[in-house]
């Protein structure tokens, strides 16, 4: 039996930029790891069999597991019992990090294409890590890690839709000019600074749930340096900068959990190859 760990994903920042041809739209955004994990085991089957208790439908692991046998892979029939912990479909790439833990436990010279064809969060996922997410967020260039920080995750009871929220975008026109995007870009890839910590959808994600407002508030109020909506939402981050800012992040995380039951701390993922995989 192997167990692999599956690091979810924060966006640090994420600009808004024109729609493309392909009515998706021009994005710069810095990607990072955080130590809040699914965990997958997998098992030698009789077939290949998802198994993901609560998450009903399509997985995004079904699918990297028939891609990487359309490709060749020729691995023993598995199945694989998924633990969510990361959030469900609230903007913290939790089926994307799934489908790319199984990638890195099968390695095969077509991973980085498959990746890519399930979706634009699951190549940054291959090598979790601060990744600066172009074009529609899949092109990738590695960057120097932020400075120090950790952050209070604060998951709502409820889903939003990726595709709505960006369609509410497009009604608010909030989507920036290509000139200021490509300036964007060319600060990010020089250094993080924390006032660049922006998301340009999450007026978008407020105007369809301004319930997630309160969670905005709290996260300050415990004393956050800045919170923001997690990628297209609904999930509130709090960010904690300093040496000190994982035990603020706890403490912060204590605090708020009688308000937010789910809330919890986490520190940005470190762990090259060790993302993670253990065979018992």
């Amino acid at each position: 039996m192997t167990r692999v760990r599956a690091p979810a994903k924060i966006n640090l920042c994420l600009y808004l930029g024109p729609r493309r041809p392909d009515g998706r739209h021009e994005l710069v955004t810095l990607f990072d790891a955080v130590t809040l994990f699914d965990e997958l085991e997998i098992v030698q089957g009789t077939r290949d069999e998802i198994v993901c208790e609560g998450v009903d439908g399509p997985n995004l692991v079904g699918d990297a597991v028939a891609a990487l046998r359309d490709a060749g892979w020729e691995g023993p029939p598995m199945r694989v019992t998924i633990t969510k912990r990361i959030p469900v479909a609230a903007g913290m790439g939790g089926g994307s990090a799934d489908a790319a833990a199984v990638l890195r436990w099968a390695p095969h010279p077509s991973a980085h294409r498959i990746a890519a064809e399930l979706g634009a969060d699951v190549p940054g996922q291959l090598e979790p890590g601060p990744l600066l997410g172009t074009g529609t967020g899949a092109d990738l260039a590695a960057v120097p890690a932020p400075p120090s920080y950790a952050v209070v995750i604060l998951p709502q009871p409820f889903p939003l839709s990726t595709a709505d929220v960006y369609r509410e975008a497009d009604r608010l026109g909030l989507a920036r000019p290509a000139a200021e995007l490509e300036s964007l870009r060319s600060r990010l890839g020089a250094a993080f600074d924390p006032a660049l910590v922006v998301n340009d959808l999450q007026p978008a994600a407020l105007s369809l749930a301004p319930v997630i407002q309160p969670a905005l508030g709290a996260a300050l109020e415990a004393g956050a340096d800045q919170a923001i909506v997690c990628g297209s939402g609904p999930t509130v981050i709090g960010l904690f900068w300093g040496a000190e800012g994982g035990s603020r992040a706890r403490e912060a995380a204590d605090r708020l959990r009688e308000a937010f039951p789910a809330a919890v701390a986490a520190d940005p993922f470190r762990g090259g190859d060790r993302a993670a995989t253990a065979n018992e």
